[in-house]
């Protein structure tokens, strides 16, 4: 699987910030074998986060996009309407699966507005700002992560019986 990760913030952006996230992201990610083909750090900005999406799922560079930061409730966190406006399908199931993880830990996490979204032949998930908020919320959805990549990018086997408990 390939992994692109997008990082959201504007003091980041502006190098007055040190992303942490999108490293801490891309370490997970290596743990289980999956390779970060690209990274990159851009403003919380409507139309920015839309042109970045856009290009990168319709370019096919990876399987799955994760962004990082803007799913909170602050005047610029604009991350989840960004995906919105990209996504051809929703996959409402992963923003409530993480919110639901995350309220084992803290209630704040009902003021999360992540989404997962599908374009083209791409997996987008939206993660919070935070090293270890992104790396618990992406834990929460790992377990469907690969099985989503495999059916939207193609795959036809029968899914009956692969995940019953």
């Amino acid at each position: 699987m390939r992994a692109a990760i997008l990082t959201l913030s504007d003091k980041g952006a502006r190098g007055e910030r040190v992303d942490e996230s999108g490293p801490a992201l891309s370490a997970w990610l290596a743990e289980r074998s999956v390779a970060t083909v690209r990274s990159q750090i851009i403003p919380d900005d409507f139309e920015t986060i839309v042109v970045t999406l856009t290009e990168w799922a319709d370019a096919d560079i990876a399987d799955l996009i994760l962004t990082t930061g803007g799913t909170g409730v602050s005047p610029r966190d604009v991350t989840p309407e960004a995906t919105m406006q990209v996504a051809q399908r929703l996959i409402p199931g992963l923003g409530e699966l993480m919110r639901l993880k995350s309220m084992e830990k803290t209630t704040m996490a009902f003021l999360s507005r992540a989404v997962g979204a599908i374009r083209a032949r791409t997996l987008i998930i939206n993660l919070p700002g935070s090293p270890k908020g992104a790396r618990e919320n992406l834990e929460a959805v790992w377990p469907v992560v690969g099985h989503a990549v495999e059916k939207i990018r193609g795959d036809e086997q029968d899914c009956g019986g692969r995940f019953d408990r």
